[in-house]
């Protein structure tokens, strides 16, 4: 029983450690493949349409109700405390410090990850990158690096029309249906929210997340067996995985930005 629980152990490290450092390998491959972009910026154009328009309404709803509810479990706690028109303030800061980057970077993996890796892998269960090497294509600087770059510029818009949407629903609830005085929301806001350490820190989230995001769902999709089963493994992978990374990266990230 031992001896073969150390050898699944040691299977599965060894598996892991492959796939981490062929992981690695693909990844710099994108980066050296970008270089060709510039000589087609359409298919970046392309990809940033197909990626952020379509997830757009997904984005945007589900900042309204964050916001919504920040507005009113905001309102509830600092009503104990007499300090309600701090609201904006709190629901500014919550929006683009966390919830910001990082539900939309769940949403985008559950939405745009999961497509990427779904394309990728239906392109190659049907032999299209395949035939692109045939060729003398790249896929990888064709294929790949087009959709890895549209992700990265994609995913900091996205968390930034999510942080604005949020902030209005919770202007919404909380001057328009509670009753907060609206100067006070604004102006709370305006004083307490840093440009550079807090809006810019959540940018630079987003983008590390947007990073991660994409490229893993590309990797899954480029990876996946070419099968139909192998394709929705790598489906929810991407989902599993992506979302595991952003939680993490978002613990890390923050312990190294707001440790003041």
């Amino acid at each position: 029983m031992i001896a073969r629980f150390l050898t699944w152990l040691g299977s599965s490290l060894r598996e892991f450690v492959a796939s981490l450092g062929y992981g690695t390998r693909t990844f710099f491959a994108v980066l050296r493949a970008s270089g060709g972009l510039l000589r087609r910026p359409g298919l970046v154009s392309t990809q940033v349409h197909f990626i952020g328009n379509h997830s757009l309404v997904i984005i945007a709803v589900s900042g309204l109700f964050v916001g919504f509810v920040l507005g009113l479990q905001g309102y509830y706690t600092l009503n104990r405390y007499g300090s309600e028109q701090a609201l904006g303030l709190l629901v500014a800061l919550s929006l683009t410090r966390e919830l910001g980057p990082v539900v939309t970077a769940l949403l985008f993996a559950g939405r745009a990850g999961t497509s990427l890796t779904a394309e990728i892998g239906l392109m190659k269960a049907g032999e299209q990158l395949a035939a692109m090497e045939m060729m003398a294509v790249d896929p990888i600087q064709r294929v790949l690096a087009p959709r890895f770059w549209a992700g990265v510029i994609a995913m900091p818009v996205l968390a930034a029309i999510f942080s604005a949407v949020g902030i209005f629903g919770g202007y919404v609830v909380g001057v328009q249906l509670i009753g907060v005085d609206s100067g006070a929301f604004w102006s709370q806001m305006q004083d307490g929210v840093d440009v550079w350490k807090d809006i810019g820190n959540g940018v630079l989230k987003s983008l590390v997340f947007g990073i991660a995001v994409t490229f893993i769902a590309l990797y899954q999709g480029y990876e996946a067996k070419p099968t139909p089963e192998g394709v929705s493994r790598a489906t929810t992978r991407t989902v599993v995985i992506g979302s595991l990374t952003v939680l993490g990266l978002d613990f890390l990230l923050t312990a190294l930005m707001f440790n003041q």
